[in-house]
């Protein structure tokens, strides 16, 4: 245990220190020390850079490589039956009691409870099910040695880039804002998968138009098909086509979007196809704090994902770790009865029926708009799971830095498929007192077992593709 109070004390360390210096700089390898604190097996760190240990208190579980067993029930090409259906509600956080759990909520989370007296988190025994296949761990290890923090200061506002990982977590030990941030881009995805989805900009008396996207995408950073020599993280990223297919008077709508994995040498392409115009044209605008498909303005292009494109009108300040009540395991929303109609109440909030919170452990990243640019938000504090690197939560601040909205990312673990992806993506607005949510259409599975050439990626094949 003191080689992990070592590296306990070393994070902290540098958190205060080096996130204000290593903007200028590409940092060291890491330490005997931290090398020697880090793998699958028997080590205080996990390979993704988590603590192994649970917690004092035994809320939070120790991590072991032990992936979920798929339910007996579940039916591959169906949606994911939920594995912990038995577990019972521990407690219930509501706007009575929140300030007794007060350490272990964000500020958006609190202010939420301040904003709707109403608002209730179920809280469910705290499960750590986000076991990868053991390349990316194999791959994070390699990372620990090759991977580089690659600054562009000429691109854009200065973009943090990165060079020599592959596959896996870039810097599963993280030193500073800049590595933790890299870490979520480049956390393990699903190589392709085909979804779903629909989209709902909620009123604050309940009311909502459902917005139905098809979407397809090619995400090659842990395609296990692609060689580390034949990989290149300044041409080949996500592959995003997207479909609206409803309401009736705007289907046909198309955005074909194709990023690096690091935006240091090139930028976001993206075009649009309008089916009233019957053309495909470029489409620069969709980056940044553009509005979101069907979200009315209460959402930006870049918080797909809980955060998508480059990073350069931030700049990341690392804060350590927090025990905080984040969304977990939600197969609750994955069921095919949680449908707009259900998961969306008449005061156009979340059925909180549908929802599952854990105590988890969670990187601290802090974002603050740089002097000199634009966004929509002036700071935002994203929480990041700890075994994977996703964004659960982020609250975001006007450019008063006063709080205005909270984002939650509600995630499972796909078994059959060895990767975490979101279900459901909510952000409540508590300035305009309305609710955006992104969520699975029941009606159709997500496919992982989807593939497309990249060729299906390009203008060319949304022109062909285009329909009315």
């Amino acid at each position: 245990m003191m080689g992990y109070f070592r590296v306990l004390r070393r994070v902290a360390v540098l958190t205060g220190v080096m996130s204000f210096t290593c903007s200028t700089m590409t940092l060291a390898a890491i330490s005997a020390e931290e090398r020697a604190s880090i793998g699958l097996e028997n080590t205080v760190l996990t390979l993704s850079g988590a603590i192994r240990a649970g917690n004092a208190e035994g809320t939070i579980p120790e991590w072991k490589n032990e992936p979920i067993v798929p339910p007996a029930n579940f039916k591959p090409g169906t949606f994911h039956t939920n594995p912990f259906a038995d577990d019972p509600v521990l407690f219930v956080i509501t706007a009575q009691n929140y300030e007794k759990y007060a350490d272990n909520l964000t500020v958006g989370q609190k202010a939420l409870f301040k904003t709707y007296p109403d608002y209730t988190m179920n809280v469910y025994k705290s499960r750590r099910s986000a076991v990868y296949k053991p390349y990316i761990y194999d791959a994070a290890l390699k990372n620990l040695d090759r991977a580089e923090i690659d600054l562009a200061p000429d691109v854009g506002m200065g973009v943090v880039g990165f060079k020599g990982a592959r596959k896996s977590w870039a810097f599963p030990i993280p030193h500073d804002g800049n590595e933790a941030w890299l870490n979520q881009a480049t956390r393990p995805l699903i190589p392709y998968i085909e979804t779903w989805e629909n989209t709902l900009a909620v009123t604050s008396r309940g009311k909502y138009v459902v917005n139905k996207l098809a979407i397809q995408m090619h995400l090659p950073w842990s395609d296990p098909a692609i060689s580390d020599e034949d990989f290149d993280e300044y041409t080949m990223g996500l592959l995003y086509y997207q479909t609206l297919i409803a309401p009736a008077k705007l289907a046909g709508q198309v955005v074909l979007a194709k990023d690096p994995s690091t935006f240091n040498k090139n930028f976001r392409r993206a075009w649009a196809y309008s089916p009233g115009q019957r053309r495909v044209k470029r489409a620069p605008q969709i980056v940044y704090d553009n509005p979101l498909t069907a979200s009315d303005g209460l959402a930006t292009t870049d918080q797909k994902f809980g955060f998508n494109g480059p990073n350069d009108r931030f700049s990341y300040k690392l804060l350590g770790k927090r025990e905080i009540y984040v969304p977990y395991n939600a197969y609750k929303l994955h069921t095919v009865e949680a449908t707009p109609e259900n998961v969306i109440n008449e005061k156009g909030r979340v059925n909180q029926d549908f929802a599952r919170y854990e105590l988890h452990r969670v990187w601290i990243v802090d974002a603050t708009l740089k002097e000199g640019t634009n966004h929509d938000y002036g700071r935002r504090t994203f929480y990041l799971d700890e075994d994977s690197w996703w964004i659960m939560l982020a609250d975001g601040y006007d450019r008063r830095n006063e709080i205005w909205r909270l984002w939650e990312t509600h995630s499972v673990m796909y078994y059959d498929a060895g990767f975490l992806n979101p279900t459901a993506d909510f952000q409540y607005d508590m300035h305009a007192g309305r609710l955006f949510v992104s969520m699975s259409d029941k009606k159709n599975p997500p496919d992982t077992t989807w593939y497309a050439e990249d060729s299906y990626f390009t203008p060319a094949s949304v022109r062909r593709n285009g329909i009315r």
